[in-house]
Parts: structure tokens; C-alpha cells; sequence
């Protein structure tokens, strides 16, 4: 099953850096941070946890762990990570569905997405009635392309409908009455 997270961040923009003015790791006149703190060798210890001590107090701790994973930085703590940590997360990317992002993309924004996001921002788009052009925009393809993930859509749609049952599952009768799979609502 695909790991989905509901948040309520607000994504940076492809191409956005302004995120990094609020980094407390910026190195200013008041707040002098050793950039080298940051690239500790395995054994520097006490330079690893100076630097996620730090990262801890970030409001853009989350933005940037996300620009470290979209951006494919392996090297150094970003985000409060360590390399070894993050390693997982890179690999796990590619899965990565939420619908904060997909809900960015739909509003207009220009975030990064991965495949499953992009395919939930087609499905979310076709349900909502958006035009092809409009899905292309958002998704910086082609008209064409839009219209042919649209195609794809509702053959997809159309094939799973075929393979639903006509006829509801019958289940055990609770206090003289047959229940159908219906009566549970969605979840069953």
C-alpha cells in the first residue's frame, strides 16, 4: 500500500530558494553558524548532534529536508538528517502520495510531485470537471498529453466499474434482518 500524509505545509515553489533566508543555519553578522558543522565525518559525533540540535530550532526544518529529497542531496544534515537517515526517504520518494501537495497542484501552485502525486492530481482534476487545458498547465505537459492521461483515466475508471459485482454481497442476518455490503458505508 502507498504511504499518504495529510499535512497542513505549505510546499515550496519548483525553483524556490527564499526558504533559506529563514534557515537558522544561515550564517549572518548575528548568528555566525559554521557551514563545516554540517558535513561531519561518521566519527564527529559531537558535530552531528550540534548540527540536528540546530535544525531542531528551524521553521523551515521540514521545507528543507524536502529540497534535500526532491533535490537528491546525499551529502551533509539537511532537515535535521543525516545522510544515513535521509537514505531511506530518497529511496521512498518515488511512493511518496500526499494530498497537501496534491491539493497545491490543483489550486495552481507549481510544487514538486512524484508519480503517485501527479496520478492523484489527474484523478482530482478529471473529478472536479477540469478542463485538459487547465490539466496541462498544471502539470507542465503538453494539451495533448493532458488529454491522453484523461483517456487513460476514464478507460481505467470504465475497467474498474466492469469487474465491480452486480449484486450486493449477502452477509449474515443481525436481529431478523439481511444486511448487503452497503449498509457498512464505504469502509466495508
Amino acid at each position: 500500500m502507498t504511504p499518504t500524509t495529510i499535512s497542513p505545509a505549505r510546499h515550496r515553489s519548483l525553483g524556490d530558494q527564499t526558504w533559506q533566508d529563514e534557515a537558522v543555519c544561515q550564517n549572518t553578522e548575528y548568528n555566525p553558524v559554521d557551514p563545516d558543522m554540517f558535513f561531519p565525518e561518521p566519527d564527529e559525533t559531537d558535530k552531528i548532534a550540534a548540527a540536528k540540535s540546530l535544525c531542531g530550532q528551524c521553521p523551515v526544518r521540514r521545507t528543507c529536508l524536502d529540497a534535500a529529497l526532491e533535490g537528491g542531496d546525499t551529502d551533509g544534515i539537511r532537515g535535521g538528517l543525516t545522510e544515513e537517515e535521509r537514505e531511506p526517504l530518497h529511496e521512498k520518494l518515488p511512493q511518496r502520495l500526499d494530498y497537501s501537495r496534491v491539493n497545491d497542484t490543483i489550486d495552481g501552485r507549481d510544487v514538486h510531485l512524484t508519480q503517485a502525486e501527479r496520478r492523484a492530481v489527474i484523478y482530482a482534476a478529471y473529478r472536479h470537471g477540469v478542463t485538459e487545458q487547465r490539466l496541462a498547465w498544471l502539470l507542465k505537459v503538453t494539451e495533448e498529453h493532458a488529454k491522453k492521461k484523461y483517456r487513460e483515466l476514464r478507460r481505467a475508471l470504465r475497467n474498474r466499474d466492469m469487474n465491480q459485482p452486480e449484486t450486493a454481497t449477502l452477509l449474515p442476518e443481525a436481529d431478523g434482518e439481511r444486511l448487503v455490503r452497503y449498509d457498512f458505508g464505504t469502509a466495508a
